[in-house]
């Protein structure tokens, strides 16, 4: 896939760290995710143990998606372990809480900002809802539905589903003939939604 390359060179999570860091106005000196990975042969998964004075967190993600650029659920799960990573250490450094729910809602959301911004040229409406429909109205789910899993990954897919779509509409040009979508005011929406809380960021999305 395309998208799985940022100017001609694979997407590593080195530098979805990075543009995640760019995207959000976060510090530059966070911990390089790449000392965190593990190789593995399964899907993505950030393990965390939490110590009197120390965070132990490891990223494992698969070879394949390591291996080179891979197609889009490879590069969605490089995105959603970084992802996990990088609000993880957000939040320690700064002594706020998360919770579950609120890593994958974010995960849900780092995957369609970085998406978005890949291409250089201005998202028109058609390649918004292009993009929209293959991360939230094409998405499977591992977990049965019932389950903790199932049911709270499905309940942050579906609150950002409903959050972008909702920025989309309201940053499109429409008068534009091309009918393009506002990138940088988007991004400015979803700049402002990352720095809420993680009760904050539930409400908001519930309510767009």
């Amino acid at each position: 896939m395309s998208g799985a390359r940022d100017g001609g060179r694979a997407l590593s999570p080195r530098r979805v760290q990075w543009r995640l860091i760019q995207l959000y106005g976060l510090s530059e000196d966070l911990p390089d995710v790449t000392r965190f990975i593990q190789p593995s042969n399964d899907r993505e998964r950030v393990l965390v143990r939490e110590q009197a004075d120390a965070l132990e967190i490891s990223v494992e993600l698969p070879r394949r998606a390591l291996d080179g650029p891979g197609d889009l659920d490879e590069l969605c799960q490089v995105v959603e372990g970084v992802s996990h990573f990088v609000l993880l250490v957000e939040r320690a450094r700064r002594a706020l809480p998360t919770s579950q729910l609120e890593l994958e809602l974010q995960a849900e959301l780092d995957k369609f900002a970085l998406l978005a911004t890949l291409d250089t040229q201005p998202a028109s409406r058609s390649r918004f809802v292009a993009l929209h429909r293959r991360l939230f109205d094409d998405a499977t789910f591992r977990d049965p539905e019932g389950t903790e899993l199932g049911d709270r990954y499905r309940l942050a897919h579906r609150l950002a589903a409903r959050l972008c779509w909702r920025l989309g509409r309201e940053h499109l040009h429409a008068r534009h003939p091309r009918q393009a979508v506002d990138t940088t005011a988007l991004l400015r929406s979803l700049r402002a939604f990352y720095h809420l809380g993680p009760t904050e960021k539930v409400a908001r999305a519930e309510a767009a």
